[in-house]
């Protein structure tokens, strides 16, 4: 069985960036997105609305790491030498060696610069060589057309479409696709494959 203490304090760094875990503290680096570019969350189930909803998006986060449900870090862009975003391990399913990969967003700025495919990378290793998972899932709204092509591009697998299956902010139903990377796969090309486009 994998194992994965969510009281560990886990760092992943390489030449570009700093994933730390997420705290309280955040809030400062993280509230100036809301107050900016609220349109980062257009796709996002819980968006964060304004500085309370920000805090209050974080605590939750905290708390889902506290009871062993998720894992959530803060990005640091070193190129920038600012922050970027935020990201999370969550449904962590220990049992099953799989957990799923998401609650990713950056500013603006970071978009499209390459900083998300060296913090897929770093997760990625993480996930299938320190804690033996076998499944990494991801999904997506299934209208998320720059998420879903992103996820394609560091080698997921598309599984299907989960109809009807989530509210969205607005009251609004969604669907959502559903995309993978087992074990194998990693060790076999998308390591490789993902290593290449760094």
């Amino acid at each position: 069985m994998a194992q994965f203490n969510v009281s560990d304090h886990v760092v992943l760094e390489d030449e570009r960036v700093i994933l730390r875990p997420l705290v309280l503290a955040d809030d400062d680096h993280l509230i100036p997105f809301v107050n900016t570019e609220p349109e980062i969350w257009k796709f996002s189930t819980v968006p964060p609305t304004g500085p309370g909803g920000m805090r209050e998006y974080i605590r939750a986060a905290t708390e889902a790491r506290k009871e062993g449900k998720e894992y959530p870090f803060i990005v640091f862009d070193k190129q920038l030498q600012r922050y970027a975003g935020s990201t999370r391990f969550y449904d962590i399913q220990l049992k099953n060696s799989m957990l799923q990969l998401g609650y990713t967003w950056y500013g603006k700025d970071f978009q499209g610069t390459g900083l998300n495919k060296h913090c897929k990378f770093l997760l990625l290793q993480y996930a299938f060589e320190r804690i033996d998972m076998e499944r990494v899932e991801f999904r997506a709204a299934h209208t998320n057309e720059r998420s879903i092509a992103a996820m394609k591009r560091i080698g997921c697998t598309v599984e299907g479409i989960l109809r009807n299956c989530a509210a969205n902010a607005d009251g609004s139903r969604r669907s959502s696709i559903i995309l993978s990377i087992l074990k194998d796969e990693w060790f076999g090309h998308v390591k490789d494959g993902l290593h290449k486009q760094l």
